[in-house]
């Protein structure tokens, strides 16, 4: 174990002068592998830093690409295995044919895009162009029963494959039917039924020796041996030995944030990361982050947390309308259209902000453009929370896309013409009012002994997702948003809907297999689309010339219909009502017509865009000079996802 003890600021001064940031070049799409596209995101912002701020960023940056291999492991029993595998044969090419390197190396940066070989949206597994024979020539005589051994995970399809399979068929449960690494294999929900979890975000349960049920702790281990370390040591102890530099250039505050996830991932204690995030969400500083194991969307439970990391800096360009937002909080808890009960009094506004990213590892991905943490309502109810939007990844996807889906799938040429006008405005808002006001707005009902997740179970992210996308609805055509200076006119509200309804229809195009739903986002967004439609008529779904429109009828009663749903979805969760919310969700929100999405598909396809994105990070490199202070820090762009990727597994092999 490595002692973890405070250093002198020292560490971090004495940068030199810095350079100019490289801009980067024209053009945000660097690679595509099939419908698979690469972009490079920037971070202007970065050149705007202290010296020791610039050097806070380089530690938490490898601080993220420390962790970022635990997902692989997380999402497959395979997945760690796979990937050092496909990292070997394209680090070493020499004697193997072109055309199935070819075929080796795309399918690895698909691989490394969605931290394994299933796909990050669907959940479903997706198969190597090359064959078992080419792989195995590739891999040569010395990995030859390596590959052997993980035969069914590259090359069967019926052989785990959904990572998260949250509506499965047949008789298998969810746990059963998921081939994520969360549970061992072949526990079943009533295996776990009586099961107390001490460490429920950062465990994976298994078969003791006796049968008996354990968790294995993700943790890093103590220095004296008091702790032992458990599942994804090594990778830990790296994060921590990042994060023990960082502390030393961050301001008291952060230092003390830092402290205390130094100390969770030590121990693994759930007290520590609630302790986290209590001295996170009250810091502020222009360099944030954010490590650990976060979100529960790939646990079909909604229980376990999937490592994520993240470093940005603040955008002050776009940072004042958030904090406009967020100081208002109260006006919109007040006006939102829940129950008296349900609604918070003296809401601590949230931590607003625009930013840059400088790194997204682990189970963070590029089309995450906004982010309201922390999740445990322990603490953001008493402390308030943060609320990111990701400006450099919006942009990049809309530089990335263009307005061809929107020509295609808008069903009117003033519906396409207010996109065009409007588009970006409408997303930012509805980024914005997602994250700041939906997600941190509500009170839950005080009988109520833990997490409204607790309760709600495998419905629960659904539920939360729908709740802030439509708090975001309701308050788009609040008078307020334009007295504030947030709205230009009443267009962009109309914009956000008429984005609103067609998203369920084009969301279809990245659901390649099946008739049903599974990530939470995309069930969240057609259940809003059913409902209404179902009860209110204000949104419609239309046929022309052979291609399927959705289309809103009336803004006004689709308002109705977002603040009725809005209001049933709060009373949900302030009460942990699980089966008002698996009728809601599995009536409108799980289920689509296939056909319609192979329509989708053949449409889309036509425009030549990829369905699904992956980011390329900037690069940060630090000079050192005597007694391994950091000297300079340069950022580049280096629109290579194959060099990046492979850079990042250098950091994490063990040296010899």
């Amino acid at each position: 174990m490595t002692r973890i003890a405070f250093l002198p600021l020292a560490l971090c001064v004495a940068l030199a002068a810095q350079d100019t940031v490289p801009p980067a070049q024209d053009g945000a799409l660097v690679d595509r592998v099939g419908n698979t596209g690469f972009v490079q995101l920037t971070a202007g912002s970065f050149e705007k830093l202290t010296p020791r701020e610039q050097a806070l960023a380089y530690w938490l940056s490898q601080a993220s690409i420390a962790i970022d291999p635990i997902i692989y492991g997380q999402l497959s029993r395979f997945g760690l295995r796979q990937k050092r595998l496909l990292e070997t044969i394209v680090t070493h090419p020499q004697g193997v044919k072109p055309e199935v390197m070819k075929k080796i190396v795309d399918f690895t940066m698909l691989f490394w895009a969605n931290k394994g070989n299933h796909n990050e949206l669907t959940s479903q597994k997706f198969l190597p162009g090359f064959t078992f024979a080419e792989l195995k020539a590739a891999a040569g005589p010395h990995l030859a029963a390596e590959v052997d051994a993980l035969k069914a995970a590259f090359f069967d399809p019926n052989f785990e494959p959904m990572i998260t399979a949250k509506s499965p068929s047949g008789k298998l449960d969810i746990l059963q039917a998921s081939s994520n690494n969360f549970y061992s294999p072949g526990l079943s929900l009533t295996d776990i039924r009586n099961f107390h979890e001490r460490h429920p975000l950062n465990s994976r349960l298994a078969r003791g020796p006796n049968g008996q049920l354990i968790e294995q702790v993700y943790r890093a281990g103590t220095w004296d041996g008091k702790v032992p370390p458990g599942l994804y040591a090594g990778y830990l102890q790296r994060a921590n030995n990042a994060l023990f530099h960082a502390r030393a250039c961050a301001s008291p505050a952060q230092a003390k944030a830092i402290t205390d996830l130094i100390l969770y991932y030590e121990t693994g204690n759930p007290k520590d990361w609630v302790q986290f995030g209590i001295d996170w969400v009250q810091d502020n500083p222009a360099v944030d982050f954010d490590n650990g194991f976060i979100e529960v969307y790939r646990d079909a439970r909604g229980a376990k947390g999937s490592s994520q990391s993240f470093v940005t800096v603040t955008d002050d360009a776009l940072a004042e309308r958030m904090r406009t937002l967020s100081d208002n909080a109260q006006y919109f808890e007040d006006h939102a259209p829940w129950l008296p009960q349900y609604k918070m009094q003296g809401v601590k506004p949230p931590v607003a902000k625009a930013v840059d990213a400088l790194i997204e590892t682990g189970d963070f991905h590029v089309t995450t453009i906004g982010d309201n943490l922390p999740n445990e309502n322990e603490v953001h109810e008493q402390y308030g929370s943060k609320s990111f939007m990701f400006t450099g990844s919006s942009h990049a996807l809309e530089h990335a896309t263009g307005f061809a889906p929107l020509e295609e799938f808008a069903a009117s040429p003033e519906e396409i013409e207010r996109g065009k006008k409007y588009g970006d405005e409408a997303e930012d808002l509805m980024t914005a009012l997602h994250e700041v006001i939906g997600h941190g707005s509500g009170k839950v009902s005080p009988k109520l002994t833990h997490e409204p997740s607790y309760y709600l179970k495998q419905y629960f992210s659904t539920l939360e997702e729908a709740r802030a996308d439509l708090m975001a609805l309701w308050n788009a055509f609040d008078p307020k948003l334009e007295e504030l200076g947030l709205i230009s006119n009443e267009d962009v509200a109309k914009t956000m809907y008429d984005s609103a309804a067609r998203v369920a229809l084009v969301q279809l195009r990245r659901i390649p297999e099946g008739d049903t739903i599974e990530e939470d986002h995309q069930r969240d967004r057609q259940l809003i689309v059913s409902y209404i439609m179902d009860k209110t008529g204000a949104i419609d779904q239309i046929s022309r010339n052979g291609k399927t429109y959705i289309v809103v009828r009336d803004y006004k009663k689709m308002r109705e219909g977002v603040g009725t749903l809005l209001a049933e979805l709060m009373r949900i969760k302030a009460e942990g009502d699980y089966d008002a919310i698996k009728t809601l969700v599995d009536q409108y929100g799980v289920h689509f017509d296939p056909k319609l999405r192979d329509q989708v598909m053949t449409r889309y396809a036509k425009l030549d865009i990829p369905a699904y994105w992956a980011g390329i990070n900037p690069q940060l490199t630090a000079a050192f000079g005597p007694g391994s202070k950091i000297t300079k820090v340069t950022m580049s762009y280096p629109r290579n996802y194959m060099k990046q990727q492979l850079f990042y597994a250098a950091q994490n092999t063990p040296k010899r």
